[in-house]
């Protein structure tokens, strides 16, 4: 029977279609249900359509058509569906679906192979720009049909793309790889779950696999370009993990060097101070970064000072992402995804700083269903919805956490603490809309507030708040654009009221706001272009002091404002020159103007800054560019397979940043101010070089790497000893600019699979300074290169869990650190009559070693299908063995004798009990 059929199909493909002559038809349709619009048509004609119903279900067409050729109107009606159609000589027109039936043989249908490569290779690519998809069951598994065959169209390659989400969560899925089975061909999806993949024409398996995200193989056939966005579910595996895990092979195979990606839903069970799961205080877990000590706000990057990292929510910086002195991060970990820290290869789009790139992603919204998150602890609780707005289109996600316990204030040792109140609280809202298939936008708003208050009398606040808007748009398959808009501003004041004589408002503020506009440009197999451009404007208001009371004694003051802004050019293209080798060159030119309205002291040339050096001073109207600072910033890395699952890395940037902190603290202060780049103070710059080796091991199992770097930094800034940096209208007086190198070698084992997993990261780091001038007073340590406050050679750190059932984990931390630099005195002496210390160079000693471990028990709720929320408990024990860690040491006189002092923050184990619940 089906030879017969097989027959009779291929005779009445022989008939001459050409010479056929098709009828004309005058039709007018107007949302016209397309059953309806064949059936006018067979009552005005002699024709007869063969179809099936469901096909055509749903569907509407709209059109005039006067005396036009029939296979025109059907042409036109059919566009934006799967459906093609066949018309035979007795005038019957059949209706199939995706496929196209075919009366004569291509000319070149018996080509070879070979032939008809060498023909398609130097054919340049055309983009279907409508998608049609279609599903039926073969042998009782879906088949997802893309796209509407085109008998002109003579590839034999198309191209898929399209978004991979969360089933549950509707958070897009990143780092997820799809594999074609029986087929050398494979992708990852990027940041924002985005695929673009090549498939050959006709049938293809693709299979989806992803860390945490249940193993999946779909059947499609393939019939023209087109777009399919495809829906996963969770897998019970994510319970077993600790770490983030890219692809498989992101490691080895990525072209940058020195960059680490954390997700916040893997790292819930590493115990940490006072149960709070912070991605902030996680990264401090990997080689080469660090802080200055425990509770200490601000992280140092490879030798870096703590204003050296770019740190970004949605595109928008966060100067102060922490809360409570450090001990606290300010990012709501409910609402964060996750983050990408480069510190060797900073990509070119991004630019202002020497160290680092902190770039912090919000989740998405759920779209499907409202759901939400939370927690109870003993310091904190957090509280996140997610409300759909237009089901599978848009959402808001609102996130709110607060402190209501003082408790830790009462726990440490010092009586003016325990008699000290600190709150604080954040708040973030995200609203995220797919308008269509290629446009959406995301808005974030974000404020973190603290107050505290360390004496009866004087009252601290500081906060956060920043805005980003974000559209992100595709042009087609091969280009798409970004462009993003954001505010930020820290600010901070003191209040002392302790009487009406001294009773002052003190008050500083700084803000930045930003536009950038970004375009990827897939140009051939080859080459992946991202260039753009973006601008800055800063704001800095230095601070005033006002009287609060009629009879107060204190002066006000009103620095003026500063005025800056900061653009830049950019761009980089990954360049695939073979299959062992990759390479990503990109440059970035960066300018900066200092702008009016301002006054600007000038000193005489070639001699320390002080009153007596004072020359005149200089005023420039609103807007006037009076210093203008830049340069190239080049951003070149690459990657060489050694073997399939061994590669090298090399790397080589530079940067500048003209923006410092004002801080003669070895932490970062909520005080700290923020000082523009001027006639007087000079940018910073930074170079740096890095080498690398990866490998993966026992089928991705395991993964190694070890990474070096050298690090070049000229006119970093320090401050006299003693020096008054707030509210000090002659501040470049209170400035030392020298150099500075950095060097070290860092070291990470990763376990991924198995029971136990985890990670062991050791780094050996170096971090010297030098302040070298002819004059004494401008010299530190007598123009020698010297440790840098935050030098630390030695860093180990271990994360590990073990998984005791589905359910229930064990987890520990165990960090080792070597001391930080100090000055010591080292004799005394006597001036009229009085004894004084004598002090050591500059960071000669060091404060003793850290090392401190942490363990919890971990229990994961059941898991029903069908229940209100799952459920999370974390029992911890932060600083298991009570160690005594100092956070610094400091010296103080008495009767002529000099006596030491050790500060510690957290001195005893501290037990916490946390309680979490999704829903």
């Amino acid at each position: 029977m089906k030879s017969l059929l097989y027959l009779l199909l291929f005779l009445c493909f022989q008939v001459s279609y050409a010479q056929h002559k098709i009828d004309n038809v005058s039709a007018s349709f107007k949302d016209t249900n397309l059953t309806e619009a064949l059936l006018y048509i067979e009552k005005a004609t002699d024709y007869q359509f063969f179809y099936l119903d469901k096909w055509l279900e749903s569907k509407h067409v709209t059109g005039v058509y006067t005396n036009a050729p029939l296979d025109d109107v059907l042409t036109d009606i059919f566009k934006n569906t799967v459906i093609n159609f066949y018309i035979t000589t007795d005038k019957k027109i059949i209706l199939t679906q995706n496929t196209v039936v075919y009366s004569t043989l291509p000319i070149d249908f018996f080509k070879t192979h070979e032939e008809e490569s060498s023909v398609l290779e130097d054919e340049e690519i055309k983009t279907a720009p409508i998608l049609y998809i279609s599903e039926q069951t073969i042998n009782s598994k879906k088949v997802i049909r893309v796209g509407k065959e085109d008998s002109t169209n003579r590839k034999n390659k198309f191209t898929l793309n399209g978004v991979i989400r969360n089933a549950q969560t509707r958070e897009v899925i990143p780092n997820l790889a799809l594999v074609v089975k029986n087929q050398n061909i494979g992708v990852v999806t990027n940041i924002n779950g985005y695929y673009s993949i090549e498939l050959p024409a006709g049938l293809n398996q693709i299979e989806f696999n992803a860390l945490g995200i249940e193993k999946k193989k779909q059947n499609l056939v393939i019939y023209n370009d087109g777009q399919l966005d495809f829906a996963l579910n969770e897998s019970l595996e994510i319970l077993e993990e600790v770490i983030v895990k890219a692809d498989a092979n992101k490691n080895i195979e990525q072209s940058i060097t020195g960059v680490s990606e954390i997700e916040v839903a893997k790292i819930k069970t590493i115990p940490l101070v006072l149960g709070e799961r912070d991605i902030l205080k996680v990264a401090t877990t990997l080689p080469g970064i660090s802080t200055a000590g425990e509770g200490a706000a601000g992280y140092n990057v490879r030798g870096g000072k703590t204003d050296q990292n770019l740190i970004l929510l949605d595109n928008a910086v966060i100067y102060n992402p922490s809360h409570f002195f450090g001990i606290f991060s300010a990012l709501n970990p409910f609402t964060t995804s996750g983050v990408s820290i480069y510190k060797g290869s900073i990509p070119a789009e991004y630019g202002g700083r020497l160290s680092s790139v902190f770039d912090i992603k919000t989740k998405d919204g759920n779209v499907e269903k409202f759901s939400g998150e939370a927690s109870l602890g003993p310091v904190t609780s957090n509280l996140v919805l997610e409300v759909p707005v237009i089901k599978n289109k848009s959402s808001i996600l609102v996130g709110g956490r607060a402190t209501y316990s003082k408790w830790i204030l009462k726990s440490l040792k010092s009586e003016s603490l325990k008699n000290s109140n600190a709150s604080f609280s954040d708040l973030i809202a995200k609203y995220h809309h797919k308008i269509n298939a290629n446009n959406d936008i995301r808005a974030t708003v974000y404020y973190s507030n603290d107050a505290f208050n360390i004496s009866s009398d004087s009252v601290y606040g500081y906060d956060n708040r920043l805005f980003s808007l974000n559209w992100n748009h595709k042009f087609n398959d091969k280009s798409s654009s970004s462009l993003s808009l954001t505010n930020s501003q820290y600010r901070f004041n003191i209040t002392y009221d302790n009487n009406s004589v001294d009773a002052f408002d003190l008050g500083y503020r700084n803000e930045e706001t930003e536009a950038k506009l970004k375009f990827k440009y897939l140009y051939r197999k080859k080459h992946s272009l991202d260039f753009g451009l973006s601008s800055k404007l800063y704001g800095v208001y230095p601070g005033s002091i006002q009287p609060l009371e009629p009879q107060s004694n204190v002066l006000g003051i009103n620095i003026p404002k500063e005025k800056g802004l900061e653009s830049a050019i950019f761009l980089s293209d990954d360049y695939k020159v073979t299959e062992k080798l990759l390479l990503n060159l990109g440059l970035r030119y960066s300018l900066f103007a200092a702008l009016g309205e301002q006054s600007q002291r000038i000193y005489e040339d070639g001699i320390p800054k002080s009153e007596s050096t004072f020359v005149e001073t200089r005023t420039f109207g609103k807007n006037e560019a009076f210093k203008t600072y830049g340069g190239p910033e080049a951003r070149i890395s690459g990657r060489y397979f050694i073997k399939p699952d061994i590669s090298v890395k090399a790397s080589f940037g530079n940067t500048y940043q003209f923006i410092h902190t004002l801080s003669n603290n070895t932490t970062v202060s909520p005080t700290d101010t923020w000082k523009l780049s001027d006639i007087n103070i000079k940018p910073q710059r930074a170079s740096q070089v890095a080498l690398g080796l990866y490998k993966n091991i026992d089928n991705n199992t395991y993964e190694f790497s070890i990474e070096s770097y050298y690090k070049k930094l000229n006119d970093i800034i320090d401050y006299k000893v003693g020096s008054e940096l707030l509210l000090n209208e002659t501040i470049e007086t209170e400035v030392f600019q020298g150099e500075g190198k950095a060097y070290g070698i860092e070291v990470l084992l990763r376990k991924n699979k198995g029971i136990l997993n985890g990670w062991l990261g050791y780094t050996y780091a170096r971090s010297l300074i030098r302040f070298e001038s002819e004059f004494k007073e401008e010299q530190i340590n007598n123009g020698d290169f010297f440790p840098s406050n935050y030098d630390k050679p030695h860093d180990i750190s271990f994360v590990g869990n073990y998984k005791l059932t589905k359910r229930f984990s064990l987890s520990t931390n165990f960090v080792y650190q070597t001391g930080r630099p100090t000055t010591y005195p080292i004799g005394t002496y006597v001036y009229r009559g009085q004894g004084y210390a004598f002090y050591s160079n500059r960071n000669e000693f060091r404060i003793p070693d850290y090392y401190r471990m942490d363990v919890s028990f971990n229990v994961e709720g059941n898991h029903k299908i069908k229940k209100f929320a799952h459920s999370f408990w974390n029992l911890s024990i932060y600083n298991l063995f009570g160690r005594k860690n100092p956070y610094s040491v400091f010296f103080v006189t008495e009767n002529g004798q000099v006596k030491s002092y050790k500060s510690t923050i957290f001195s005893v184990p501290i037990p916490t009990i946390t309680y979490n619940f999704k829903f």
